[in-house]
């Protein structure tokens, strides 16, 4: 089964998604045994704000201007903080740096080719939200690459180049020609999709119903 979960690296609520879908899918695993059907993974890329600047602005100032002010910006947070400590997860909202992500899902692209998305996805998230790192800077890219297991020179040539631009053009065509309007959306074998952050009794459910069915699939 292949399991394409389109997300930005910058959403909490993708964050969020993401370790509920591992908890998910562990649980999946657990359940079904030696039945359980191999699952591939993939992020694709979706932008909540593909005109922001490359250089990185305090999440604070972004969401004042998004949301309408310091009250609703601030409730925001607190809110995702709070349901992102219930993951296990140490948001800093405080301290993040909101950047355009074209270069982070042109790397992701790249990584996938590689073996290492699952490894620099994970780095991304953490970096942004949790370490206060402008994702937007290029050589911070590179970096994190390189920390994966990936080649940085070879990430240096992607990004000073052309590379992964069309796939990341083609997966938000996607998106866009098939209703894809928020994020994180699970789309199971191309078959259904499930928006939002579900819980990860859902996402295992999820999988287990996909994995016992052919054609297409309406959950209840």
């Amino acid at each position: 089964m292949k399991v394409e979960i389109w997300s930005d690296v910058v959403c909490p609520w993708c964050y969020i998604g993401k370790r509920r879908f591992e908890a998910g899918l562990a649980k999946y695993r657990e359940e079904a045994g030696d039945d359980a059907e191999e699952i591939e993974v993939i992020y694709r890329p979706f932008m909540l704000d593909p005109g922001a600047p490359s250089e990185g602005r305090p999440i604070m100032e972004v969401y004042e201007k998004k949301f309408g002010g310091p009250v609703p910006a601030q409730q925001l947070i607190d809110r995702v903080t709070s349901e992102a400590a219930g993951e296990g997860l140490g948001f800093r909202m405080d301290i993040a740096t909101r950047a355009n992500t074209l270069d982070a899902h042109r790397l992701l692209e790249l990584s996938l080719e590689t073996g290492h998305q699952e490894e620099l996805k994970e780095r991304l998230m953490k970096a942004y939200f949790t370490e206060g790192v402008d994702i937007g800077d290029r050589e911070t890219l590179i970096g994190f690459a390189a920390e994966v297991g990936m080649d940085p020179e070879v990430a240096r040539g992607w990004l000073d180049g052309e590379g992964g631009r069309g796939d990341v053009a083609e997966s938000l065509e996607f998106a866009a020609n098939n209703g894809l309007t928020g994020v994180p959306t699970f789309v199971f074998d191309r078959r259904v999709a499930l928006p939002g952050a579900q819980s990860s009794d859902t996402l295992a459910r999820v999988l287990q119903r996909v994995a016992e069915t052919d054609g297409p699939i309406q959950l209840d």
